[in-house]
């Protein structure tokens, strides 16, 4: 896509590196040399497990932490982690693709917990300076904030993971699937909620340029109002994804319709499902997961305003490690800005519906796709 001068999109953003007073304007916030030198957030990052068993390269806590930690042992990643090595190499730490603003001067990861302690080593040499948690309540005695990662878990043991920093009010990421169950996702909420700790949780879906794009639009008036949102996810659907990864689509819903949410339908056919999201006082959302692409993009953004069709990718200018690793620089940014304000980016009732969306679709499912009401599953 060509601005007026004939620049795209991917020319501006790689520009940001060199050209600082770019970055308020792509990134929503202060420029890297604008920032005062001042206090370090020290981050504890924890592995969460897959029904018990770790994630040794847990890529939600692998890959977010180059942008919450200074530095990186290139020799180590090439040893432990070989395949996201040209990845860490030519986008997280690379000064042409840093948004003239990575690494973030004032955090660094400083523990790494997992519940098997045998298999925090590697994590360790890869982000120098890194200790291995012996507990987390030793670990959060000693950090500003928890990042807590699950990149392919259930979120069964989420509570208990994230509680003991809740507990002493640290500011906490809590991944997806929050609590696993609504019940789950409500616990963790209202711990967060009691004891004073500002809680995040939401899907990088969130934070993509095209989502954001589509906020900028939709906040502008210039289109009118969205009417409709299908959001769709290219890996193959099965009844386990739903309820891993169909939270990614509905976080895109979620983000550009909000909460509300009355009704879900839910149909499936061998590796393709197809939900129904509606509303009382606005026009429904889809989420189609397994919807086939010409080429590998993860995921497809239809928003349908009154005036305009906008349709987005990952990529940016048909890049797609790029795009993606945009996406994951604002989450972590976001969580950083959490960690600085104590102001929680994302409402506690989207990350329930969110959750509660997931559970009403297993149980359309079951009495074939009938319109679940959310308040049945709440």
């Amino acid at each position: 896509m060509l601005d007026n001068n004939g620049s795209t999109r991917r020319d501006v953003l790689l520009a940001a590196a060199s050209t600082a007073g770019l970055t308020a304007l792509a990134v929503g916030g202060p420029t890297r040399a604008a920032e005062p030198p001042g206090r370090v957030y020290r981050t504890g990052v924890i592995s969460a497990s897959l029904r018990g068993k770790p994630q040794p390269r847990n890529g939600h806590t692998w890959h977010f932490a180059p942008y919450l930690h200074p530095t990186i042992d290139f020799d180590a990643v090439k040893k432990h982690y070989p395949a996201k090595l040209d990845a860490y190499r030519d986008y997280l730490h690379n000064p042409r693709t840093n948004f003239d603003q990575l690494p973030f001067r004032d955090t660094r990861i400083t523990h790494y917990y997992d519940a098997d302690s045998k298999v925090a080593g590697p994590f360790t040499e890869v982000f120098p300076g890194v200790k291995v948690a012996k507990s987390l309540e030793e670990m959060v005695e000693e950090v500003d904030a928890v990042w807590m990662g699950d990149a392919v878990g259930y979120g069964e043991d989420h509570f208990d993971l994230v509680a003991p920093g809740l507990a002493k009010g640290l500011p906490t990421f809590c991944d997806k699937p929050i609590g696993g169950t609504v019940a789950g996702t409500r616990k963790i909420l209202e711990f967060a909620g009691k004891h004073r700790a500002p809680i995040m949780s939401s899907s990088l879906f969130r934070h993509e340029w095209g989502t954001e794009a589509a906020l900028r639009m939709r906040d502008s008036g210039k289109f009118g109002p969205i009417e409709y949102v299908m959001a769709s996810l290219q890996g193959r659907y099965n009844p386990e994804g739903w309820l891993r990864f169909g939270q990614h689509p509905l976080w895109t819903v979620m983000t550009l319709l909000g909460p509300g949410v009355h009704a879900v339908s839910m149909y499936d056919y061998k590796d393709s499902s197809h939900t129904l999201i509606t509303y009382q006082d606005r026009m429904p959302a889809h989420v189609w997961y397994g919807q086939p692409y010409e080429k590998f993009e993860y995921n497809r953004t239809d928003v349908y305003f009154k005036k305009k069709h906008y349709q987005y990718t990952p990529s940016i200018e048909g890049d797609f490690r790029f795009g993606h690793h945009y996406r994951m620089f604002r989450m972590a940014a976001t969580f950083r800005q959490m960690v600085q304000t104590r102001q929680e980016p994302v409402p506690h009732q989207e990350i329930l519906e969110v959750t509660a969306v997931v559970h009403a679709g297993v149980k359309s499912l079951k009495q074939k796709s009938r319109l679940v009401e959310l308040a049945e599953v709440m």
